[in-house]
Order: C-alpha cells, then sequence, then structure tokens
C-alpha cells in the first residue's frame, strides 16, 4: 500500500485503504493486521489506523484472532454454508422485484455484464483473472438487487457480499475455476428479460446451490490439504 494524501479526513482514507486492501486481496485470508507496519505504510499515526481496524471490525471484515491481533477471515465450510443460504433467501426477492422493476437500462447493462463475463471465460482457465470475474459477478447481482428498487434489500445484500468477496478469493486463489458464471447468468438474465418471475427464480436457485457446492468443496480441500 501507498502513503495517503492529506486531503479528506485521515480516519476516513485509512478505512477506505484498508477496506479496499481486504476486499481485493491484498491483504490475504489469514493474514495479521499490525498497526505500526499500517501506519509506516500508510504514513500516517496508529489513532486513524486503530479507528479504520475497529470499524472493520465492526462490519466483520477483521477478527479477533486467539492470540488477539486481528486477521483478515479466513472462512469454514460452515461459514460458507450459511453465506450461501442468506444469499439464497435475498437474492429471490431480487429476481423477482427485478422481473417487475428493471428498466431497459437495467436490462442492457445486465446484457453487457453476461457478455464480459463470457468473455473472461473464453480464455484457457490458466490465463483468467479470477479478481476480474468475481467484480462481473459481483456488479451483476448488484445490479439485479438495485433493479428491483428496494433499496433495502440492496444495503443488506451489500453486507453479504462483503463477506462473500473474502470467501471468493480464498476459493478461487486455490481453484480458478470455482467460479461459473457464463452459462448461469445468462439464463438468469433472459429470464427477467423475459419478465418471467418463476423461471428467474428457478434459475437464481439453480446458479447458488451450485455455486454453494463448489466453494464448500473446495473450503473443504483445502483445510484438508492444511492438514496433511
Amino acid at each position: 500500500m501507498r502513503s495517503l494524501p492529506r486531503k479528506e479526513s485521515l480516519y476516513e482514507q485509512t478505512y477506505q485503504a484498508l477496506r479496499e486492501a481486504v476486499l481485493s486481496g491484498r491483504l490475504a485470508p489469514g493474514e495479521r493486521l499490525v498497526e505500526t507496519v499500517l501506519a509506516e505504510q500508510l504514513q500516517v499515526s496508529r489513532t486513524p489506523i486503530r479507528e479504520a481496524l475497529r470499524q472493520l471490525q465492526r462490519e466483520e471484515l477483521l477478527i479477533l484472532g486467539p492470540s488477539g491481533g486481528l486477521h483478515v477471515p479466513v472462512f469454514s465450510e460452515q461459514d460458507a454454508a450459511q453465506l450461501y443460504d442468506c444469499r439464497l433467501a435475498l437474492e429471490h426477492l431480487s429476481v423477482m422485484g427485478s422481473c417487475q422493476q428493471a428498466s431497459a437500462s437495467h436490462l442492457e447493462r445486465m446484457r453487457d455484464l453476461v457478455q464480459q463475463a463470457e468473455q473472461l471465460t473464453s480464455i484457457p482457465l490458466a490465463e483468467q483473472d479470477p479478481q476480474a470475474l468475481l467484480d462481473v459477478d459481483y456488479r451483476f447481482h448488484h445490479l439485479l438487487a438495485e433493479s428491483s428498487g428496494n433499496r433495502w434489500l440492496v444495503s443488506l445484500l451489500d453486507q453479504v457480499f462483503d463477506k462473500m468477496v473474502l470467501l471468493r478469493l480464498q476459493t478461487t486463489h486455490h481453484n480458478p475455476g470455482v467460479l461459473e458464471v457464463r452459462v448461469e447468468h445468462r439464463r438468469i438474465y433472459e429470464a427477467i428479460a423475459r419478465r418471467d418471475p418463476i423461471l428467474a427464480t428457478q434459475f437464481m436457485s439453480e446458479h447458488l446451490v451450485a455455486s454453494k457446492a463448489r466453494v464448500i468443496r473446495e473450503v473443504q480441500q483445502m483445510r484438508q490439504g492444511q492438514s496433511a
């Protein structure tokens, strides 16, 4: 990370810099955060660092480790299953609302994101960029919620999505092929474009259930590899 310019409040800049570092994977799952090191990297005092770390801990983007230090979370199979269960409930509302409320502009942006995912996954797996795919996946699902017209749903999903980003970084780093968005996103988009809430809900369920199974399998394999 680089030092921060003195424009906005140091706390806000520090918080945003650390949050982005966690959600981009530059601070890796399991990594411990040390105040003195972060303060030196960002060229700020330890006070804004401490305040920013507390806020990230409140958001559960950092957790207290057994030794007392703050760490980027490493998710278990149970964490993964429960996060996906939350998404299933919330994203059913997304697609049902989207079928009723999505504008022509929303549908055009959905189609663009589907095409971006198809382009990203058309290249050999070894050359794919997991971070770019994660970004497209997030933007697609966020747009579905946005197009539903339910701002409270968007807010709730954003809280879940933050944790999902950490979970997906953890698993895609281990296996980039765990993220399948090409076919599954297109089916959801086409059902919404046809204003078919039953089919859209079915395809969303199939997408998230399949994704849940892939991610849990990867988490299990990672744990087994660490204990071997």
